[in-house]
């Protein structure tokens, strides 16, 4: 029989909990060993979906064109609904003549699912650095040396970020952990500057990036930028050019 609080824990699996419902969830697996069988399992099979599943990317002409069809759709928002139903129907109709029906279908599909993207992402992100404030998890690797932080990252992230230590400039590298980001084990590099902890994440980009480079939730500031064939995103409630220093910072690492 299935332990009453399993629903619970595959809706934090999802990263569907806030991040008070998440630390409660992973205080009970802490104590029920039927609970931590059901989330290894799903880590399992998770694991083995992207490791076995072909990627299909959408070409790049259809990509173009639903971007198209949504910036007219956001710059258009204050119109009636009905102008607003018109100008999808004169997109799709022309999708149809050019790409086919099974073009429409990805197009949907694609149209559908990006403009959620940003904001699960940045919540992905948000309830991350939340849950590890209010835990004992700040740090799964403490410590300044990036000789023990990098290599840690390889058994247990899906990414190898830059790393470095600059307490020289006032943000003194703690540790590292890892979380799940973008469907993805997610490396995090912790920081202290002065009296706030940052958390800079690092993850495999999935497409065209959907979200600005800077903004604000709840308070915190989130910093995104690429480096390499990383995502990198600085989280914290300390000021956003500080965040912008720190970027500076582990962009000038080789």
């Amino acid at each position: 029989m299935l332990c009453a609080d399993s629903l619970r824990v595959q809706a934090y699996f999802d990263g569907e909990v806030d991040a008070v419902a998440a630390l409660e969830v992973e205080r009970h697996l802490e104590r029920c060993a039927e609970c931590r069988e059901l989330h290894r399992q799903l880590q399992q099979t998770r694991t083995a979906l992207r490791r076995d599943l072909t990627i299909h990317r959408a070409p790049a002409l259809l990509t173009a064109r639903v971007r198209r069809a949504l910036d007219r759709e956001r710059g258009g928002a204050g119109e009636a609904a009905r102008a607003a139903w018109s100008g999808r129907r004169s997109f799709w109709g022309g999708a149809a003549s050019g790409v086919g029906l099974s073009a429409i279908a990805a197009a949907l599909a694609l149209s559908l699912w990006q403009p959620g993207r940003s904001d699960s992402v940045a919540d992905d992100l948000i309830s991350a650095h939340l849950r590890s404030l209010m835990s004992e998890r700040l740090i799964d690797v403490a410590s300044s040396d990036r000789h023990t932080v990098k290599p840690w990252f390889a058994g247990h992230a899906d990414v190898s970020p830059v790393v470095a230590d600059f307490e020289a400039q006032g943000y003194p590298l703690v540790g590292g952990r890892a979380e799940y980001v973008a469907h993805q084990r997610s490396a995090v590099l912790v920081y202290r500057h002065g009296a706030h902890v940052i958390d800079v994440f690092s993850w495999v980009p999935q497409g065209v990036r959907l979200w600005p480079s800077v903004s604000t939730r709840n308070g915190y500031q989130l910093l995104f930028w690429r480096q390499g064939d990383l995502e990198y995103c600085a989280v914290s409630d300390t000021g956003r050019d500080e965040l912008h220093v720190l970027e500076q910072l582990m962009r000038g690492l080789p």
